[in-house]
């Protein structure tokens, strides 16, 4: 079904892609009808930036020489946009022209709100937990899927609508490369007092870890590990104390340790390669 064009026109979807080839036949599918969309390629060797244009003819590519982090190449293609609205959409997630109308439904009904989001549903169909209240404060408790439009704390960054006009330029700290740069921006948002919304009557299909394949997978698993643990250190700090997240240092060291021996029992080469990652990344940690 074909929707309104001009409805579509207020909106730039933004796609950062590292190794995500195999992504793009998927993403053409989904997004002929928008007519404003940026790919962020962050130095793949798969050629996922020559190979973009012929499956979606009306992006603008932006081609990185390197990977530079995931905050980062977002915020590069949000510099360019001219839009009203711009969509956050990972690689491995597929959402169609109505959920992004309804999306843009939704913010214009509560024109306050800073970032509305879709539902997330898994491959499968059945839905995720892609949303919460700031973890620092309080542990969410209730329903996993609202019934409703609802204002929370906190959304997945797989997939959010920015209203270009609430940031005011200032979107991803870069000092998180991958990971936490969600929780980070979430989390400054609420601290304003600027609303989120997540939208059930909106869906988008997250293949979740299906954006990075690469002719290294165990390379990308060590990375995972971490750029994981590194980001939450620095979350930790940001949002609590040095002491605190050397604290945190030193509980993940520990967990990581005792859990290795039976990762190496239970071998499997992918977790293996993310815990040894996770453990280097809790190593080489060092407050600024």
């Amino acid at each position: 079904m074909v929707v309104g064009t001009e409805m579509l026109s207020q909106v730039t979807v933004i796609i950062v892609t590292f190794n995500s080839a195999h992504c793009l036949p998927a993403l053409g599918k989904a997004l002929t009808q928008l007519p404003h969309v940026i790919v962020v390629d962050n130095g793949s060797d798969d050629n996922c930036a020559t190979q973009t244009p012929a499956h979606l003819p009306q992006a603008q590519v932006l081609a990185l020489p390197a990977n530079w982090g995931f905050g980062a190449a977002n915020n590069r293609a949000l510099a360019q946009v001219q839009t009203p609205f711009a969509l956050l959409l990972n690689p491995d997630c597929e959402i169609t022209p109505q959920a992004v109308e309804q999306l843009l439904r939704t913010a214009a009904q509560w024109p306050e709100v800073a970032m509305v989001a879709p539902q997330l549903l898994q491959a499968n169909g059945q839905p995720e937990v892609n949303y919460r209240w700031p973890h620092l404060l309080w542990h969410s408790r209730g329903p996993a899927v609202t019934e409703g439009p609802a204002c929370v704390g906190f959304v997945c960054g797989a997939a959010m609508l920015l209203r270009m006009s609430a940031y005011q330029g200032q979107f991803f700290d870069e000092q998180f490369f991958l990971y936490y740069e969600d929780d980070d921006l979430c989390t400054r948002l609420f601290k304003q007092r600027q609303a989120m919304i997540i939208d059930p009557a909106a869906t988008a299909t997250h293949r979740s870890r299906g954006s990075v394949r690469g002719r290294s997978p165990l390379r990308s698993e060590y990375l995972r590990g971490y750029h994981h643990a590194q980001s939450k250190l620095i979350y930790a700090r940001k949002y609590q104390s040095t002491t605190a997240a050397r604290q945190q240092q030193r509980k993940l060291l520990w967990q990581t340790v005792l859990a290795l021996p039976l990762r190496l029992l239970a071998y499997n080469p992918r977790l293996l390669a993310r815990m040894w990652g996770r453990l280097q990344g809790v190593r080489h940690w060092k407050p600024l």
